[in-house]
C-alpha cells in the first residue's frame, strides 16, 4: 500500500472518529437523570464536557492508539530480523557462500574475501 494511500486511510479513520464524538457529545444525550449529582442539562449549560473536552479526549486516546500501534510495530520488527529456524541471516549466508565455493562458481579468494565480510 503506498503512502498517499495510507495517508488518506488514516485521515478517514480520523474523521470517522471525530465524526462520531461529536454526535456522542450531544447535549441531549448529556441531559439523562443523574440523580441528585446535578450532573444533567445544567453541567456547563447543557455543553456536556464542551469542545475542548472532546478535542483533548481524541487527541489522548489517538496518541494512545498511535503508541500502541508502534509498539507492535517495533516489535514486529525487533523479532521479525530472525530466520524461522532459529539459524540467524548470518550463518545462513555464509552456508550460501560455502555452496557457491563448493560448486566451483567462485574461487578461493573471492570465497575467503566475502567470507570475512561477512564474518565482520
Amino acid at each position: 500500500m503506498s503512502n498517499k494511500n495510507r495517508l488518506k486511510k488514516g485521515l478517514a479513520w480520523s474523521l470517522t472518529i471525530l465524526v462520531l464524538s461529536i454526535i456522542s457529545s450531544n447535549p441531549a444525550l448529556a441531559q439523562s437523570g443523574y440523580g441528585n449529582w446535578h450532573m444533567g442539562q445544567w453541567m456547563m449549560d447543557g455543553w456536556g464536557i464542551g469542545w475542548f473536552g472532546m478535542i483533548f479526549m481524541v487527541l489522548f486516546w489517538g496518541l494512545i492508539i498511535v503508541g500502541l500501534v508502534l509498539l507492535v510495530k517495533w516489535l514486529v520488527q525487533a523479532t521479525g530480523n530472525r530466520h524461522p529456524s532459529g539459524v540467524s541471516m548470518r550463518s545462513n549466508a555464509m552456508e550460501i557462500l560455502k555452496e557457491r565455493y563448493a560448486k566451483g562458481e567462485i574461487d578461493r579468494d573471492e570465497f575467503e574475501t566475502k567470507k570475512k565480510d561477512l564474518l565482520q
